[in-house]
C-alpha cells in the first residue's frame, strides 16, 4: 500500500513539474528543425482584411483603440472595422459614430439585448466579406505594424490561425502587474517555441488573432475563452496555428488582486468547456497536438487538484523527518505566508518572491472556483470589463 501511495504522490508532484518547467524548457531548447512560414511584403498585393471587436462600456479606451487600428500601416483600402457593440450604456457607442465620420470604413453594429462576446463574434464574421477576419479586444492597442505583421505570414496557404503577440503596458510594481507581466513573457516563450517547431500554438490571445474567414468555426453559445476554442477548432480540422511575435500590441494590466481574480475564473470555466469539447485531441493525434495540449494546458488546469491529492496522499505517508513531512509543512507555511502579503499589498509594498507564490496560488484557487461553477452549469456569458489602470 505504502508503494502505492508513493508512486502516486510522485506521478501528482510530475504533472505539476510537467507542466510548469519540463516541457517548457524541452519545447524551447530541445534541438531540432524550425524555420518561419512564408511571408508577404508591405509593398505586395495584401489581403482585405476585417477587424472585428465586441465592446460594452469601453468609453474610456475605446477611441484610443480605434485610433490606433486606423493610424496603422496596413492599406486602409483593404481594411474594414466592425464594433459590436453588448448594448452598451455609455459613451461607448456615441464616440464609435463620431469616428464614423472620418473612417468610412468603420461601422458601429449595436445589439438591443446583452449577447456575450462569442455571440457578437459570431454575427460580426456572419457579417464580414474579406478572406481574414482579426478578432481583436477593446483594451487592446496596436502599434503601426501591429496589422501586417499579424497577417503577413498568409502568405503561407497552410496556415489557417495566427496570434499575435499580447504584451502588458505597464511598468508598476503594485498588485500582481509584474507577476502578470513575467507570466505572459513565458507563456509568449513557449508559443514562439511550439509554432516554430510543429507550426501549431495551444491557445492563440482572444485580443490579437487573424483567421482565414473559410476556417472561422461558429463559436457555441455561453462559451467562455472563445479564442481557445477557435484554436483546437481549427487545429482539429488540420490547420497550422503561427504564433506572429513580431505582431505585437499592448494591454494595461490590472494591478488589482480581485479583479484578476475574476478574470482567471471566468477563463477556468472556459478551460473546462473546451476540455470538454477538445479532450479526443490529447490522443488523436498525441504527437504533436495532444502532447502539447496535455502538457501546456490540461496538466496545467488540473494543478490544484493535482496539489490537493499530493497533500491528502502525503499526510497518510507522513513520518517524523521523510520528504512528505516536509511537503506538508511547505504548503502549510505558504499557506500562512498568504496573508501576509494581503497586508504588504494594501500597503502598496513589493514582496517579490512572495508575490509569486500569491500569484500563482490565486490562479489556482480561481482554476477550482471556475470548474466549480462550470459543474454547476453556465448560464451566461455576458461580462463587464475587467477594471485596469488605462
Amino acid at each position: 500500500m505504502a508503494q502505492l501511495l508513493t508512486v502516486l504522490f510522485w506521478s501528482a508532484i510530475a504533472g505539476v513539474a510537467i507542466t510548469y518547467l519540463v516541457y517548457p524548457l524541452l519545447v524551447i531548447f530541445w534541438p531540432g528543425k524550425r524555420s518561419a512560414p512564408l511571408a508577404y511584403k508591405i509593398t505586395d498585393n495584401l489581403p482585405e482584411v476585417t477587424l472585428i471587436f465586441a465592446a460594452y462600456n469601453e468609453e474610456v479606451v475605446i477611441e484610443e483603440k480605434l485610433l490606433s487600428v486606423f493610424e496603422s500601416a496596413y492599406p486602409q483600402n483593404k481594411l474594414n472595422v466592425l464594433v459590436g457593440s453588448d448594448k452598451s450604456t455609455d459613451r461607448t457607442d456615441e464616440i464609435v459614430l463620431n469616428l464614423t465620420r472620418k473612417y468610412r470604413n468603420l461601422q458601429l453594429v449595436r445589439f438591443e439585448q446583452r449577447t456575450g462576446k462569442s455571440g457578437i463574434i459570431n454575427k460580426l464574421v456572419e457579417l464580414s466579406a474579406t478572406p481574414i477576419i482579426v478578432a481583436t479586444d477593446a483594451n487592446i492597442i496596436f502599434k503601426p505594424d501591429t496589422l501586417f505583421e499579424l497577417v503577413k505570414h498568409f502568405k503561407q496557404p497552410e496556415i489557417k490561425l495566427i496570434g499575435g503577440n499580447l504584451m502588458y503596458n505597464t511598468k508598476r510594481e503594485t498588485g500582481i502587474a509584474a507577476q502578470e507581466h513575467a507570466y505572459l513573457n513565458w507563456e509568449n516563450k513557449v508559443k514562439q517555441a511550439e509554432s516554430m517547431r510543429w507550426r501549431l500554438v495551444v491557445g492563440v490571445e482572444g485580443g490579437c488573432y487573424a483567421i482565414r474567414r473559410d476556417w472561422f468555426t461558429p463559436i457555441p453559445p455561453l462559451t467562455f475563452m472563445e479564442d481557445f476554442f477557435i484554436t483546437m477548432a481549427t487545429l482539429k480540422r488540420g490547420g497550422q496555428v503561427w504564433f506572429a511575435s513580431e505582431a505585437t500590441c499592448f494591454e494595461d494590466v490590472s494591478t488589482e488582486l480581485g479583479e484578476e481574480f475574476k478574470r482567471k475564473v471566468r477563463i477556468s470555466i472556459g478551460n473546462w468547456q473546451n476540455l470538454n469539447r477538445f479532450a479526443g485531441l490529447i490522443t488523436k493525434p498525441f504527437y504533436p497536438l495532444g502532447l502539447a495540449f496535455l502538457c501546456h494546458k490540461v496538466l496545467r488546469w488540473f494543478t490544484p487538484f493535482l496539489a490537493l491529492f499530493a497533500f491528502g496522499v502525503a499526510l497518510l505517508l507522513a513520518a517524523p523527518g521523510n520528504v512528505y513531512t516536509y511537503f506538508i509543512s511547505f504548503l502549510l507555511a505558504v499557506l500562512l505566508l498568504l496573508p501576509l502579503d494581503f497586508l504588504l499589498m494594501k500597503r502598496n509594498l513589493h514582496t517579490g518572491i512572495l508575490r509569486f507564490i500569491n500569484h500563482f496560488v490565486m490562479m489556482n484557487i480561481a482554476l477550482l472556483a471556475g470548474f466549480i461553477n462550470y459543474s454547476k452549469g453556465v448560464k451566461s456569458n455576458v461580462w463587464q470589463p475587467t477594471k485596469r489602470n488605462q
